[in-house]
């Protein structure tokens, strides 16, 4: 089983989305920016290493956000809350960065799975 860690970044009212680039069909939608955790690394060491290979930014993970999203039999996708500690926002493996409101959830053209997390999402930015 392999397990994604996804990154909601949030910031006062806000969370950056990122856009992808890949696979084909997927590229141009919006993400929780993210990835795989490698054999042997915890779960916040990935999405911490993660989002400093692909945003160029230091974070801390905190809890997690929403439930688990499976996606076929083998991979699982898991969102956590992190704060930005250090570094300069930057898609290094993205089209795009933007950040949005609660407001704006519903709106964003969404990779398919990572719209499991929109409840969780914007309790948490409602509640800051």
């Amino acid at each position: 089983m392999q397990i994604v860690v996804a990154g909601a970044l949030i910031s006062g009212t806000s969370v950056l989305l990122a856009q992808r680039r890949r696979p084909p069909e997927l590229a141009g939608l919006w993400e929780l920016p993210g990835g795989k955790v490698a054999p042997g690394e915890s779960e916040p060491d990935a999405l911490a290493r993660e989002l400093a290979e692909e945003l160029g930014v230091d974070v801390i993970v905190h809890d997690r956000l929403g439930e688990d999203v499976a996606i076929g039999e083998s991979v699982i996708l898991r969102a956590y809350c992190v704060t930005q500690t250090g570094g300069t926002l930057h898609p290094h493996d993205h089209g795009a960065l933007r950040w949005v409101d609660a407001a704006e959830l519903s709106a964003v053209a969404w990779v398919p799975a990572d719209r499991a997390w929109l409840p969780a999402l914007r309790a948490r930015l409602t509640a800051t």
